[in-house]
């Protein structure tokens, strides 16, 4: 089975929502006919279907793309995976990183694949806590691991630029499954995700 990333706009969808974004705009009180907005309708139309492709992935599939077997069976641990989502209460982007640990019970799964699956559900319109579970459980059906660990360490534009508004906030969740619910086991990978190799 193979897995192919492609980055496709629907003219449909463009066409359509352009015009609603050239109505906005001019309900903003902008000239939507001025040369710097004349594309931003079409712009933004692809922008939106961009940032939710997240909609037409499957997770499952992208993991099973890439699975094999093998008697690993010492954690697994993918750190600092950039992550760029948008909130679906403002639709204001959020963006952090993403650490995603596994410990195989005979299958691992091409590293690429964890970033990813991190894609698949970041792209959608979200909340961080939902993500955070999402990316745990897609990884953990797919593989069947002995535990999967998920800590994702987000900014929220919503909190920054309107609202509460504090510059320097950043919000924290985490999930664990299997042995990663076990503090000895747990311990290990947030020491691994916090250490700085040389």
């Amino acid at each position: 089975m193979t897995y192919k990333k492609k980055d496709i706009y629907s003219d449909e969808i463009t066409e359509s929502l352009s015009g609603y974004y050239k109505k906005i705009l001019e309900q903003l009180g902008e000239d939507a006919g001025r040369e710097g907005l004349l594309k931003t309708p079409e712009r933004v139309a692809k922008s939106l279907q961009f940032l939710t492709q997240g909609y037409s992935m499957d997770a499952d599939k992208i993991l099973n793309s890439a699975k094999f077997k093998e008697e690993y069976s010492n954690m697994v641990v993918v750190k600092d995976i950039e992550l760029y989502s948008m909130c679906e209460h403002h639709m204001l982007p959020f963006y952090g990183k993403a650490h995603v640990a596994y410990i195989p019970n005979g299958y691992v799964v091409g590293l690429s694949k964890i970033p990813r699956v991190v894609d698949v559900f970041a792209r959608r319109l979200q909340v961080q806590e939902r993500l955070t579970h999402q990316i745990l459980e897609a990884i953990d059906s797919a593989l069947t691991p002995h535990g999967v660990a998920v800590i994702i360490e987000a900014a929220h534009m919503c909190m920054m630029m309107r609202g509460v508004q504090k510059q320097n906030s950043v919000t924290t969740t985490s999930a664990f499954t299997g042995e990663f619910k076990k503090e000895e086991t747990r311990n290990e990978f947030l020491k691994l995700v916090t250490a700085k190799l040389k």
